[in-house]
């Protein structure tokens, strides 16, 4: 049996802080168990990415523990701000980074803050064997950003578990849903504005699943649902999980995500599990994570939902009161969502290609355009 050592932050089943890093970390470290891997769970505290001195002398204290020459996976948001923990443990242990997200591209950070993470995250990954990139967009950052090997970045998207077809309403049409913590990033604020924005005869209720880790994001958000006099029809439900997340997707007709930034968007392929079409910023690793599929009798692909550019509350507008309007259009996304459930990825091909770059394997091709990317190390 293989063994590998997961750094990963604390809080991992935390229901009170649902985050798809997190799901992710969780998922993966089960389905590697299931293939046969000696997973070693080893949570970290601080205030990742950029933790106290007591945060970097426990992750220290993890890695000094672990036996020389072992696999370790090390999530990212707690690897790729410690270049010289990486330097001191290169030469002892086979490092793989896991990376959700590239730390400087969290919405808000102050420019130098920005850069300093950029560099520390390209040190960082100097020293890795392999780096795991959860989106193919990820992927191209590491190599086009830090000048990583196409060979030694593996790209495992996110698996999903499927579910049952949502009931949603009669009309289809009614119930928006919005999966995403209540930060800067993932772009509640454009939402609010577009909804804002349509006819008041429009019959409709969005509900928000997700923590408020930023209270003044938090704070400024519910001002702007107040002034537009929508309180009566946004609720800012917290963060939902199990029974209570499956029942929220169950009561929606869409799910709509208006993220800045967004390396993959799990929630959308989790809409997709159970037949919701999905409205999203177009984006980062969204296109990927929505994908394509044929309407039956038909063999041309096409979206089962729609992309719309961030922060343009106009066709946010646009978008969703074609969606409350039309029924025909609503009918045949409905159809194509329930499609491209059959081609979702499993947390089984997940956990195959993570299980891939810790044996040192070259990554599997993902790249479209491979002259595009750098050879050597920055």
């Amino acid at each position: 049996m293989s063994a590998v050592y997961f750094v990963v932050p604390t809080g991992l089943d935390d229901e009170h802080r649902p985050s798809g890093g997190n799901r992710y970390d969780r998922e993966l470290a089960r389905e590697l168990g299931e293939l046969g891997w000696d997973v070693h769970l080893r949570p970290v505290a601080g205030a990742w990415p950029r933790p106290a001195e007591d945060g970097l002398r426990e992750l220290s204290g993890v890695l000094e523990a672990i036996p020389d020459h072992s696999v370790v996976l090390l999530d990212g948001l707690i690897a790729c701000n410690v270049p010289e923990l990486m330097a001191a443990h290169c030469g002892k242990q086979r490092l793989v980074v896991l990376v959700h997200l590239p730390l400087a591209d969290e919405t808000g950070l102050d420019p130098q803050v920005a850069r300093e993470l950029d560099r520390a995250e390209r040190a960082t990954l100097g020293y890795a064997s392999a780096a795991v990139a959860t989106s193919r967009w990820t992927a191209v950052q590491l190599t086009e950003r830090h000048g990583l090997p196409g060979a030694r970045v593996h790209v495992a998207v996110p698996g999903v578990h499927l579910a049952p077809l949502a009931p949603g309403t009669p009309s289809g049409g009614r119930h928006l849903l919005c999966v995403a913590s209540i930060t800067e990033r993932k772009g509640h604020t454009a939402l609010v504005e577009a909804l804002g924005s349509l006819p008041r005869d429009l019959p409709w209720h969005m509900k928000v699943a997700g923590a408020e880790p930023d209270s003044v994001y938090a704070a400024r958000l519910r001002a702007l649902i107040a002034e537009a006099g929508l309180v009566d029809r946004i609720s800012l439900l917290g963060p939902l999980a199990g029974a209570d997340l499956d029942a929220a997707y169950a009561w929606a007709d869409l799910l709509v995500l208006a993220s800045d930034k967004e390396p993959y968007g799990m929630c959308i392929t989790e809409a997709l599990a159970r037949g919701l079409p999905v409205f999203a910023s177009d984006v980062g690793g969204v296109p990927e994570a929505l994908g394509y599929a044929a309407f039956p009798g038909e063999t041309h692909l096409e979206r089962p939902g729609r992309l719309i550019p961030p922060g343009d509350t106009t066709l946010w507008a646009d978008a969703l009161s074609e969606w409350m309007g039309e029924r025909v259009p609503r009918d045949r996304l409905r159809t194509l969502a329930e499609q491209r459930q059959r081609t979702l990825p499993t947390w089984r091909s997940t956990a195959l290609e993570v299980g891939s770059a810790l044996r040192g394997y070259p990554s599997t091709p993902w790249h479209d355009e491979p002259e595009r990317m750098p050879v050597k190390l920055r």
